[in-house]
């Protein structure tokens, strides 16, 4: 099975014994019906009831790509963390680069911390390698056994030129798995280079976004018995699931994508391509030159910035599921970058969505016709796709049509701003 769960749908494609591939979609979420997707349809493929033990001697293997890292970093539903750093540096994250993205806005929100805690431990080597201060050992287990108790379970070590001296580091990971931290990242096994900041960044990304990876493939693996169970990278490459962490895990979904591509280039012979998958909830655009996909050393979901090997996809809010609305004060229509997602979705799912969103649009201009099944079992409303978008025309003073072709040429020219940007921007 090859699995690519993202944030609206799961694709499947499934290779039987014959070598005949067969295809499956379904929506990513649906509690009413199922706890996970990519479950559910290996169960519908296999005819297996709900209930009853997937017969793991069946499958030789599941491949899998998943935005989970990705929608939790970007709606912070991480692990709670706490930073362990050196003494003297606890504002180093929050101070970072002192980039300046909008200097002229009057109200400046400051992007979130994803670590919670800061414990500042007094222990110091120099450049050079010597020992300036001993680790006070004591004194950190006092602290992280306060933060311990108050609930956090996951915590990321980074020093100062820890990347290349690290036995502090190796002191305190091991103090705080003493005290049972389940989820330890250490600095210079994450991102073993030099620049604070960068490799700090990396570090926390990995504390808080792994515990959450760990549960879910467990919940897979458990449901598959002694499957192998192999999980896609940002760097396109397939990991065995228990090695699977946080911070390769961030463009795991359109990697997949990318990698598909390049070789399903190759097979025509075609060596420059521009990459395109528009999805429910974000697109992704990636440019292969002489056939080959390019890497980048940092990957930026949001506004973090992680060091590690990915592939060069840029990723936009733009989707099916984008939210058009016309805020109050300008009167000019808006898409995206929010979501209706899989739960409640578009209107025209009749899930309980009454959002106007990019599908719905599609539904009232009969780019995609009512009659037709979305994923083989689900139905369209045209009625409702119209109600929502009816929304939009009210505030705008604009007729039902007219109002949905806006929403469609607004998201339209942000895609393609996508595309702009991955390659005549670049030259």
């Amino acid at each position: 099975f090859w699995i690519d769960r993202g944030g609206t749908f799961t694709d499947i494609v499934a290779r039987k014994p014959d070598g005949s591939l067969v295809t499956h979609k379904l929506l990513s979420e649906n509690p009413e019906r199922y706890a996970d997707a990519a479950i559910q349809g290996i169960r519908e493929l296999l005819d297996v009831p709900a209930g009853e033990k997937i017969p793991g001697e069946k499958i030789e293997a599941v491949k899998m790509g998943t935005t989970v890292a990705t929608n939790a970093l970007l709606e912070r539903k991480g692990d709670r963390t706490a930073l362990v750093t050196t003494k003297g540096f606890r504002d180093s994250l929050r101070l970072a680069y002192q980039n300046r993205p909008r200097l002229f806005d009057r109200n400046i929100k400051l992007p979130e911390m994803l670590y919670e805690s800061v414990i500042e431990a007094d222990g110091r080597f120099d450049a050079q390698g010597e020992e300036l201060t001993a680790l006070d050992r004591d004194a950190l287990r006092t602290e992280l056994q306060a933060v311990y108790d108050d609930g956090i379970r996951a915590c990321a070590i980074v020093f100062m030129h820890g990347y290349r001296y690290t036995a502090h580091e190796n002191a305190a990971a091991q103090i705080a798995r003493d005290i049972g931290f389940t989820q330890v990242s250490v600095s210079h096994q994450v991102s073993p280079l030099m620049k604070l900041v960068s490799r700090g960044d990396t570090t926390v990304v990995d504390a808080y976004l792994s515990p959450i990876l760990r549960r879910y493939v467990d919940q897979v693996a458990s449901e598959l018995g002694g499957v192998k169970l192999m999980f896609m990278q940002s760097n396109g490459g397939l990991t065995d699931a228990a090695k699977f962490q946080g911070k390769d895990a961030i463009l795991s979904g359109p990697a997949g994508g990318v990698v598909g591509m390049v070789r399903t280039a190759e097979m025509d012979g075609f060596k420059q391509v521009i990459g395109f998958d528009m999805g429910g909830t974000s697109t992704d655009v990636a440019l292969i030159e002489n056939g080959e996909a390019l890497v980048r050393r940092e990957t930026t979901v949001g506004d973090i910035t992680v060091r590690a090997s990915a592939l060069d996809v840029r990723s936009i809010g733009a989707g099916g599921g984008s939210i058009a609305h016309v805020p109050e004060l300008t009167k000019a229509l808006r898409v995206g970058p929010e979501s209706a997602g899989a739960q409640p979705g578009p209107a025209a799912y009749d899930k309980g969505g009454s959002e106007p969103t990019v599908t719905d649009a599609n539904v009232v201009l009969g780019y995609l016709p009512q009659h037709q099944k979305l994923g083989g079992d689900m139905n369209i409303r045209r009625d409702l796709a119209e109600q929502a978008v009816q929304k939009v025309a009210d505030a705008m003073g604009l007729g039902l049509h007219q109002a949905a072709e806006g929403i469609v040429k607004i998201i339209n020219e942000r895609m393609f701003g996508a595309v702009r940007l991955v390659s005549v921007e670049k030259g």
